[in-house]
């Protein structure tokens, strides 16, 4: 028993060094569901980047697979995405030094506290988020955990006490949820969790990138047509052929305007996040180009961004045992963070016996 207590005491203090902290603690998850692509890496991974180099944050990163499974996948391709996601993050410059970077179904917490959290709403308020509307929409059969996706979506937020969650456009109603189920919680039970606040990118144009082949839908993984995307694991001559056959219009000027030149404008945008020029300028110099002698100076220069990353992509991939042995340290500090807060959880609801 006196073992156990001294246990206990360590296990608890080495957490405290990540939850006591005055640094705001920030909580993102991606699914690993395949290649990254453009969208991804200026969407999220490079704000994800600067928030593990400010030190008034600390950051927790997951690789969320409880949440890939919502839809079925096949064991091998998983386990292929798990390892190619985790290799791209390193490769982009996540440093599991200066972060938690884990996978989600090795913290079994996450799965308890989704569980504590379901019996606090009801299926009627799960049914009207988007998430259960936009996949549900084409099944015949409903599978469970689309509906208690918003509930393991905020399980994974508070369960390490995070006080801000980077979000797009599309996520905002399953922040609030998340915001009003913690709200719920700390009323019935006491205030154990913050209440997460949404963290907005500045830089509009990052949260814009839209499909090659449809510039009215962001880029996307989904997407049936390869050609749509272009991601981090592509080849030169793949980055090539998907931004020469970029959809466009019938105007050879190179002009920026998101609403009546859609898919030029989206093709400016990827030339000024991978170069760092400011669209006026690249429009200005661009000038006495036609859209398809502009394509081509946009896929170089999105090779030339690309080329070092997709470099040290190949050597993490090349290193059977790194993305594992990076994962594995990951998990124990998430661990020992969760474990501390399911102690408070089980204590607060009536588990815990002592």
């Amino acid at each position: 028993m006196l073992i156990l207590k001294r246990f206990k005491l360590c296990h608890h203090l080495r957490s405290i060094r990540y939850l006591s902290s005055e640094r705001k603690v920030v909580f993102s998850g991606i699914q690993p569901t395949g290649s990254i692509h453009l969208g991804n890496y200026f969407g999220a991974i490079q704000q994800w980047i600067r928030f593990q180099n400010d030190p008034s944050r600390h950051c927790i990163f997951s690789v969320v697979d409880l949440h890939s499974i919502t839809l079925t996948q096949e064991p091998e391709k998983l386990r292929q995405h798990i390892r190619l996601l985790v290799a791209s993050l390193l490769a982009c410059g996540i440093d599991a030094e200066k972060c938690i970077l884990f996978q989600q179904s090795s913290v079994t917490e996450h799965a308890l506290l989704c569980w504590v959290l379901g019996c606090l709403t009801t299926m009627s308020k799960l049914s009207f988020l988007p998430q259960y509307r936009e996949k549900s929409a084409n099944l015949k059969s409903i599978p469970f955990g689309i509906y208690v996706y918003p509930v393991l979506q905020t399980a994974d937020i508070i369960l390490y006490k995070s006080d801000e969650v980077p979000v797009g456009d599309d996520q905002w109603p399953h922040l609030n949820y998340a915001r009003e189920l913690t709200e719920k919680f700390n009323y019935k039970f006491g205030k154990i969790f913050p209440i997460p606040k949404a963290i907005i990118d500045k830089d509009s144009h990052s949260k814009r990138i839209k499909s090659l082949r449809n510039p009215e839908k962001k880029m996307s993984k989904s997407d049936s047509d390869p050609k749509s995307r272009i991601n981090l694991d592509d080849d030169s001559d793949a980055i090539r052929g998907k931004v020469m056959k970029a959809v466009t219009d019938h105007n050879s000027r190179v002009t920026f305007n998101l609403e009546e030149r859609p898919g030029v404008s989206n093709l400016l945008i990827l030339h000024s996040l991978t170069s760092g020029v400011p669209i006026d300028k690249i429009c200005e110099e661009s000038s006495h180009l036609t859209t398809a002698e502009y394509k081509q100076v946009v896929a170089e220069c999105i090779i030339e961004h690309l080329t070092p990353i997709r470099k040290k992509l190949i050597e993490v991939l090349d290193d059977k045992l790194y993305v594992e042995e990076i994962l594995r340290k990951g998990s124990l500090k998430a661990n020992q963070i969760a474990t501390t807060t399911m102690d408070e959880v089980k204590k607060a609801i009536g588990f815990s016996i002592i």
